[in-house]
């Protein structure tokens, strides 16, 4: 099933890992192109074909606590189920987050991944609305 919307992540420059940082109209947008920011980091996000759906739950007591377990939700999915994700659909209701994030098995010779992303951290750590009103959420992971 393609994804419609438009890509809005980034990476940024940090002195030891990645920064990662995701926009989007909604909270839940910003999260989900996080975690495609995230996983740009090991393969080009072109490589990953759509075939398996796991469901991934969290919960954080504000904003960037939820931001942080999401992104580490992902990490313990992909590293778990060998699997490489290169959708996301989130749902954000107060403090619990649920999702579900589309992908296939790392196959080495197709995904050529170039490095393997440890852990989010709360360098950088920031979710807030931009002075458009776009979310934005953003952090270094550890790679």
């Amino acid at each position: 099933m393609p994804d419609k919307r438009e890509n809005k992540w980034e990476h940024f420059a940090h002195k030891a890992d990645m920064g990662i940082r995701g926009m989007g109209p909604t909270k839940a947008a910003a999260f989900e192109q996080a975690a495609l920011a995230m996983t740009a980091i090991i393969t080009d996000l072109q490589k990953i074909e759509l075939e398996n759906e796991v469901q991934i739950s969290c919960d954080g007591k504000d904003d960037e606590i939820l931001f942080i377990d999401w992104l580490s939700k992902v990490i313990y999915e992909m590293d778990n189920r060998n699997m490489l994700f290169g959708r996301f659909e989130v749902e954000i209701d107060h403090d619990q987050l649920t999702a579900r994030a589309w992908g296939e098995d790392i196959v080495p010779e197709k995904h050529e991944p170039a490095v393997e992303v440890k852990a989010a951290t709360y360098s950088e750590l920031r979710v807030y609305k931009d002075k458009n009103g776009n979310w934005v959420a953003q952090c270094v992971v550890d790679v």
